[in-house]
């Protein structure tokens, strides 16, 4: 825990004045003087200044949504609820970049803080306003404290505050947990409290990303049994190791994020990627290059659902993963886009969603033969449809898809 100033300082308003000249400030540590010369340099005005506010009150609900920091919050609401509570203390959580997402504390210091933009949608990266708590907290990687005058912009030298840093379990920085009062307020527990918040929130965050990948290898570990057999695993987009079976044939991470389509793992051996979740999380599948990837046989004259024969392997399909198929074996030389796809399956009213949601569900069949961007098959692919003299006016005899009248046509 850093303190921000290494001794008291008599007059930091007048040393901030010879900031422009370069050289060391008596009574000012290095780090904030470091600061102050940063925003000096990036053109931050030290008065007249208020933070800017990017992110619109609708914005704002989208982003806390959408942001890690959303499965914690209400933990460290309720975990400081006492230290902001009839204390003359706010409590605020920003994001990565420095935008305020959260507060909570007195009315009346949460009034004054909005005077100055210290507000959810607020911007208060170091970049921006200068010397803060999160903004020194973010630009550090470390808790920090910034006392009244320690501040460069003049609206914020009413306040004192101190941040902490927030990581995810990948060591990724998520955004700070901060506690703002009045720059008179005596605390010196401030910055305890917010690295242990901040501790608290890591540890919360790392339990629940064990209880999902818990849930991920219940919900595709059968899949994984019956997919691969011997050698497969789940990785998350980082390219962390979920799930292995066996245990240990893979390192505990991939080198690289991982990417759909064929790799070389860094043993050497082959294996193919496939996409879980719409990308979230994705299926290594090991491959002997010694045999090549098994044919994938189609039958679709005069049934209404077709069937597909990969290697040993039989599936009876679905009559819109029927037509799906179909239709991109006949597309097979340059694929689909969703959108294209969704119209020669539903017709001009087709939706690019709704054909996502069945290539979902088909993929678990097909795995990385269904490639995507554009959709298509990869592998040798065979189909009756296509063979000389076939009659294809009995394919899929009950379908009105579009792209399967096509095909018979």
């Amino acid at each position: 825990m850093t303190r921000g100033h290494d001794h008291p300082v008599a007059n930091l308003d007048a040393a901030r004045e010879r900031v422009p000249g370069g050289g060391r400030v008596r009574g000012v540590s290095r780090t904030i003087h470091a600061s102050w010369q940063r925003a000096r340099k990036l053109g931050v005005r030290p008065d007249g200044t208020l933070a800017p506010v990017p992110l619109a009150e609708r914005d704002v609900e989208r982003h806390r949504r959408e942001h890690p920091l959303a499965a914690v919050w209400p933990a460290l609401r309720e975990s400081l609820r006492r230290a902001t509570s009839g204390t003359g203390q706010m409590l605020l959580v920003s994001d990565a970049e420095g935008r305020l997402l959260w507060a909570q504390g007195d009315r009346d210091i949460l009034r004054d803080a909005e005077r100055v933009h210290m507000t959810p949608g607020a911007l208060w990266s170091e970049s921006t306003v200068g010397t803060t708590a999160v903004g020194m907290a973010l630009a550090l990687g470390r808790p920090f404290a910034v006392d009244g005058p320690e501040h460069y912009l003049a609206i914020a030298r009413r306040f004192s505050c101190c941040a902490a840093p927030i990581r995810d379990p990948h060591g990724r920085l998520l955004g700070t947990v901060d506690l703002t009062c009045a720059a008179d307020s005596e605390n010196a527990l401030r910055l305890s409290l917010v690295t242990t918040a901040a501790k608290m929130a890591e540890s919360l965050l790392l339990a629940e990303r064990l209880r999902h990948h818990a849930r991920l290898r219940e919900k595709f570990a059968d899949r994984l049994t019956r997919r691969v057999g011997a050698h497969g695993a789940i990785v998350t987009t980082e390219g962390s190791v979920v799930h292995d079976g066996p245990s240990g044939w893979l390192p505990s991470r991939l080198p690289a994020p991982p990417r759909e389509g064929p790799v070389i793992l860094p043993d050497g051996r082959h294996a193919v990627i496939e996409s879980l979740e719409a990308d979230r999380y994705f299926l290594v599948v090991a491959q002997d290059r010694r045999e090549p990837d098994a044919v994938l046989r189609f039958t679709g004259l005069g049934r209404d659902r077709a069937v597909v024969r990969v290697g040993g392997t039989e599936h009876r399909l679905t009559a819109r993963h029927s037509e799906i198929v179909a239709v991109l074996l006949g597309r097979a030389e340059r694929g689909l886009t969703a959108e294209e796809l969704a119209r020669e399956i539903y017709g001009a009213a087709g939706r690019a969603g709704s054909i996502r949601v069945e290539l979902s569900r088909l993929r678990p069949l097909l795995g990385h033969r269904l490639a995507s961007d554009p959709y298509r098959l990869l592998g040798p692919c065979e189909a009756d449809f296509t063979a000389p003299g076939a009659a294809r006016h009995t394919l899929l005899p009950r379908s009105t898809a579009p792209g399967v009248a096509g095909l018979r046509g």
